[in-house]
């Protein structure tokens, strides 16, 4: 159906953020009216909202029987006021647009102190009739304090000239903070086992988490990714708390009691702003892009329809600049190792999750586990330090699937773990495709049959 709506739905978004509840008015079959208040309208598209189901009540008996509905919404700075004419489609229970409703109802109910009380039982998906402009006294709009065209402009700018992954991470982390004012943000790549993510880059915080997992459906990042759509959040929620989250996921997980090696994942402790976007290359998840903030009511439609483009960007690129580094020229057999000194270090993997540890102390598990054991192999063994990126692809004691950015993602992260862990062990890029493994000291390499002990 064209949109012939006097007012355009998504001029008014601001006015459905839940920031002032809005009132809808109802009518029972006998022509009775209702007027009750809704704890959210939440923009689907352009035709169509979703209001928040949490109670079977009046209003919610009259819908059923008569489908129409008024909703009065207002703009949470303009104090301006619109009146929506509603026709009711159908409730969901899960799905997007549900999960979506159910974060963002999850900070406004800790907001207003009625966490035990606010819990969405459906999103009512709603058409739009008609939008009518309420005449009332209105305060001036506020000026932007940043324009997210431009913004975006610069920052898509920056991702096409981003030579491989490593600078690709930096030129979006760079740009939201500069561009977009965001201080905090992290990029999560999707696990080969589909799963759970991996942090593979991160701004603004005191530990960068790289490494750090997260389950598919845990916190706004998990249901951003198991849904497939924006999360967004503008007000602080312990049910979204990542600590919390994390460590439940993982009750049932056979890793569970190991919790000592794995990576915190980074974040501020009390976020009253969260949104998570999906990055998508195709129809294929690939990860997530996530931004925080300590204010509240920090992110708005705006902020994500921008970072929605920004992570489209993103995923095409990591597409193109991963296929790149397939293309690599072969390493050099007969390049040699260069001197070492000072006291042995012993390095042991637990062949049953590939975890790796220098010394005592832990340093990656998994994929990356599993690349730096084979090249460690190879360096003591074989006395090699140069490889390529399609080597490592072909090697089935790896384990990679047939996605070629998952690779070039993992050798990111061990070569950040590494600079984070070890001062004597680094991998330096020498080419498209190409790295070299550099060690400083001597090393003893030691395999053990089981997992990491407790």
């Amino acid at each position: 159906m064209p949109n012939r709506l006097p007012i355009a739905l998504d001029a008014i978004r601001e006015c459905l953020d839940g920031t002032i509840p809005a009132q809808l008015a109802t009518c029972a079959p006998d022509g009775t009216p209702n007027v009750t208040y809704v704890s959210e309208v939440h923009f689907v598209d352009g035709q169509h909202v979703a209001l928040s189901f949490q109670f079977f009540n009046k209003t919610r008996e009259n819908i059923l029987a008569h489908p129409r509905a008024t909703a009065l919404v207002n703009h949470p700075d303009t104090a301006a006021r619109y009146r929506i004419g509603l026709h009711y489609l159908r409730t969901e229970t899960a799905g997007p647009v549900f999960e979506s409703m159910k974060a963002k109802l999850a900070g406004i109910a800790s907001h207003t102190g009625m966490s035990g009380v606010f819990r969405l039982r459906g999103a009512d998906i709603y058409r739009v009739l008609d939008i009518e402009h309420v005449p009332g006294i209105e305060l001036p709009t506020r000026p932007a304090n940043r324009n997210l065209l431009a913004a975006i402009r610069v920052c898509s700018q920056r991702v096409t000239a981003s030579v491989d992954l490593a600078s690709l991470f930096e030129a979006v982390l760079d740009g939201l903070e500069s561009l977009c004012d965001i201080h905090h943000a992290m990029i999560l790549m999707l696990a080969e086992q589909g799963d759970r993510l991996y942090t593979v880059a991160s701004r603004g915080y005191a530990q960068s988490g790289v490494g750090s997992e997260i389950p598919l459906g845990a916190g706004v990042i998990g249901v951003a990714a198991r849904e497939r759509t924006p999360i967004r959040i503008t007000y602080l929620t312990n049910e979204y708390a990542y600590s919390r989250a994390v460590r439940a996921s993982m009750g049932a997980d056979e890793l569970a009691a190991k919790l000592e090696t794995e990576i915190p994942l980074p974040g501020l402790a009390e976020p009253r702003s969260q949104l998570a976007v999906p990055i998508f290359g195709g129809s294929r998840l690939l990860g997530v892009l996530y931004v925080e903030s300590p204010e509240n009511r920090r992110f708005g439609y705006d902020d994500e329809d921008a970072l929605v483009a920004v992570a489209a960007q993103v995923g095409t690129a990591i597409g193109a600049l991963a296929q790149a580094a397939e293309h690599s020229e072969p390493a050099n057999p007969h390049a040699g190792r260069t001197p070492v000194s000072g006291a042995q270090v012993t390095i042991r993997r637990y062949a049953e999750n590939d975890s790796v540890f220098i010394g005592d102390d832990y340093l990656i598990k998994g994929v990356a586990g599993a690349i730096f054991w084979k090249l460690l192999r190879d360096y003591v063994y074989e006395s090699r330090t140069e490889f390529t990126n399609r080597e490592l692809r072909v090697d089935p004691a790896i384990r990679l699937p047939d996605v070629s950015e998952n690779l070039e993602a993992r050798l990111i992260l061990l070569q950040r773990r590494l600079a984070e862990r070890c001062d004597f062990v680094r991998i330096e890029k020498t080419g498209r495709g190409r790295f070299r493994l550099c060690v400083g000291r001597p090393v003893k390499l030691v395999e053990v049959a089981g997992a990491a002990a407790r």
